[in-house]
């Protein structure tokens, strides 16, 4: 079974070594190439071809936003994986919007990084909790959806 190429960008070192040490225990993940910034993020995922790139927010050069939105553009395959202290409504609706496919608070532990990494390259989406419950509020009130009625008004 071939392994899960895996792209890290984030501005602070020890985030990114730190990351790497716990996706690596993984016989079946490989780190193939780590990035300091939003450009170089980009750059590497048209070099290496990431099966799954993680990505911080906050990034020089090029935020986190930007990046994901020019690495679903230029590499479609590659699933992008937000990992960010950041749990603000305008960047996780920008960055959904961007084509992410999972937002992930460092606040987790290691083992959940893990299985969100094999989730979103199974294909599915993982969120924070906390951004699960922002994302099902916003659609609980749009506009557009149908009032609940009281039973006694539906009689």
């Amino acid at each position: 079974m071939a392994k899960i190429k895996i792209l890290i960008a984030d501005d602070h070192a020890v985030v990114r070594e730190g990351t790497r040490r716990i996706l690596e225990q993984e016989q079946n993940l490989e780190v193939v190439a780590e990035a300091g910034d939003g450009e170089e993020a980009v750059r590497l995922a048209t070099s290496f071809k990431p099966d799954v790139a993680i990505i911080d927010i906050a990034m020089p050069r090029l935020d986190g936003i930007e990046a994901t939105r020019q690495i679903k553009s230029l590499c479609p395959a590659t699933t992008v994986l937000i990992l960010t202290a950041y749990d603000d409504e305008q960047f996780i609706f920008s960055l959904l919007e961007a084509g992410a496919a999972g937002y992930l608070l460092k606040s987790i532990r290691g083992r959940e990084l893990v299985d969100a990494v094999l989730a979103v390259h199974a294909g599915e989406s993982v969120l924070h909790p906390s951004v699960a419950r922002k994302v099902l509020n916003r659609f609980m009130l749009a506009p557009g959806k149908p009032q609940k009625k009281a039973p006694l008004e539906v009689l």
